[in-house]
């Protein structure tokens, strides 16, 4: 019996393995391929906005500081907005600023570092013609179960449009300076619809004091009404000063609503909490 068995073992071992699958990507697309899928993306991408219906949503950021740069982000603030877009244009209401209520004061007014022009504004000024982007295929790669095609791109200074503000300690001490800017653009394989955003500024001068600045944004389907509409889902926002303090902004858009006079969205008083890709700790109380 011991030798059956152990005859039984050896067959076992000598029985060879299954390979492991492999992730086989498809081959890269050719060149003429390329140019006519960033044609296609290209015409979507200039008229994004003019699909959009009209609507409102909650956009609720959080806000944090990075002293010195080692990936310890400390939360500073949530700030919640009622975000509209009517007849092609944002418009932002501050709601309310770490819980509490806020009236009479612009999105702008409680200063920090924000950003806007998540609704197809930086999407059409990468393929508008005009700002005369080279683009170049990188590779393919997965995004939220997805396959996507990963284009670089490259806005040259004199045809850009991306600037950076930075406000000093006195209100209304804003700098503003014009950057050419760099970035990946994520196209979804068979939906050819752009799926993610990076944008990076370039040649930023040595007297301004933002050293870098790096900021994504992502889209997918929502359903407003009983349609569904390709909008922005998260955006996130990081900055380095020159004297070393790191700050980044993280942008959810939620609770998508038709766009009417009297609509309005209601949350209890409460923020909501972040998704659950963000696993922030609530605001700390600052030293007095």
């Amino acid at each position: 019996m011991q030798e059956a068995a152990t005859e039984s073992a050896a067959l076992q071992e000598a029985q060879p393995t299954a390979p492991k699958p492999k992730d086989v990507r498809p081959a890269s697309p050719s060149s003429e391929e390329q140019v006519n899928l960033l044609d296609e993306v290209r015409e979507y991408a200039i008229n994004y906005t003019r699909n959009l219906p009209d609507f409102i949503c909650l956009e609720q950021t959080r806000r944090y500081v990075d002293p010195d740069g080692r990936e310890a982000w400390r939360l500073e603030d949530v700030l919640t907005a009622r975000l509209s877009y009517f007849d092609q244009k944002e418009d932002y209401k501050l709601v309310s600023q770490n819980g509490r209520a806020a009236t009479d004061v612009s999105y702008a007014a409680v200063g920090g570092a924000f950003s806007m022009g998540d609704f197809g504004t930086d999407m059409r000024s990468i393929f508008d013609p005009a700002s005369h982007a080279t683009f170049a295929w990188k590779t393919w790669a997965t995004l939220r179960g997805r396959r996507m095609l990963v284009f670089s791109y490259r806005v040259p200074l004199e045809f850009s449009k991306y600037t950076l503000a930075y406000e000093g300690e006195r209100k209304g001490d804003v700098q503003r300076i014009k950057v050419g800017y760099r970035g990946w653009v994520f196209v979804d394989q068979e939906l050819k619809r752009v799926m993610r955003i990076t944008q990076e500024p370039l040649n930023i001068p040595p007297s301004f004091p933002i050293v870098q600045a790096e900021e994504t944004l992502d889209y997918d389907f929502t359903k407003i009404g009983d349609r569904e509409f390709f909008l922005p889902l998260e955006a996130s926002l990081k900055m380095h000063s020159r004297g070393g303090v790191w700050t980044k902004n993280v942008k959810e858009f939620r609770l998508y609503r038709k766009f009417s006079a009297d609509a309005a969205i209601k949350f209890d008083g409460q923020e909501p909490p972040p998704n659950d890709t963000t696993k922030e700790q609530p605001p700390q109380q600052q030293p007095q």
